[in-house]
């Protein structure tokens, strides 16, 4: 192993504003709103504001299910929120979500209002609310701790394993290999889960599987920070399967696209206000 370059920690730790790669501009150890901002609101009960990273994917594939089930209360605007600008610390979005990270959800189909933040508290919430994609018995507990297993183990991926080799400002040996040997374990996991099962609940498609599918699946298929060659993804061969076989649901095509930023301009949806969107507003034909 290359020997890495002393570091002696201070006593006391001081912020240096210029440090931490590609999100050294966003990043800060304090929380609380940068300036005044306040936050649309469009036509439907459900307003989300959020951007399709993993983590904002999983709301909006999780509302387009719901909409295919037939639960026309799902409708939703979503709002694109660009966290490379710091929409994210403006007033409006601070108040629907303290800790200043996409996906935040403002429920207004009751009397009074109702925030939920965090994505899997957002699919939580939203199974509750409508009784679907939430399994009964012992089903429901297989599905929650799959889902908490998400939670948990994502930011070893992301802001591990993902910080360290694709956006920190240096290549350093040491985290880049402590990280992909844990993304590497989380992934023989969740492959000899599902060698033994179709979906991580059961039988059934459930919020366990739409929250680990944008994380987990796409790295299976090579699709986030470059590293399907690096992490020799192609050994997980159940969990391709399963990455694959959620790929072809059209609500998750579909949730896959909205308040998308880049990729091919077909896939962009920046705001999505009504189903006919996918069909008009897709930015291959705004900018055509």
């Amino acid at each position: 192993m290359t020997t890495p370059t002393d570091y002696t920690p201070p006593r006391v730790w001081t912020w240096d504003q210029a440090n931490g790669g590609k999100f050294a501009s966003i990043n800060r150890p304090i929380a609380g709103p940068t300036h005044d901002k306040v936050l649309p609101v469009g036509k439907h009960p459900l307003q989300l504001y959020s951007l399709a990273t993993p983590n904002g994917v999983k709301v909006t594939v999780m509302l387009e299910e719901l909409l295919a089930l037939g639960h026309t209360g799902a409708e939703y605007d979503a709002w694109l929120i660009r966290i490379q600008e710091g929409d994210q610390f403006g007033s409006g979005f601070v108040e629907v979500n303290p800790n200043s990270k996409i996906p935040a959800l403002m429920d207004r189909s009751g009397p009074e209002p109702v925030r939920v933040f965090e994505s899997g508290a957002i699919l939580l919430y939203l199974a509750e609310k409508f009784g679907a994609l939430l399994p009964t018995g012992a089903k429901k507990a297989e599905c929650l701790s799959w889902l908490f297993w998400q939670m948990g183990s994502a930011p070893y991926l992301g802001g591990g394993f993902g910080h360290f080799y694709a956006y920190a400002p240096s290549k350093m040996e040491y985290p880049i290999n402590r990280f992909a040997m844990e993304a590497k374990r989380q992934m023989d996991v969740l492959n000899r889960r599902l060698a033994e099962s179709r979906f991580l609940a059961g039988d059934d498609y459930s919020i366990a599987d739409i929250a680990v599918w944008p994380w987990y699946g796409a790295l299976a298929k090579g699709q986030i920070y470059e590293a399907g060659e690096f992490l020799s993804v192609h050994e997980y061969t159940h969990v391709i399967r399963w990455a694959d076989e959620i790929a072809q649901r059209p609500a998750a095509r579909r949730g896959r696209m909205v308040n998308r930023t880049w990729g091919p301009l077909d896939t962009q949806l920046h705001e999505r206000h009504d189903a006919s969107d996918f069909d008009t507003r897709t930015q291959d034909k705004l900018v055509g």
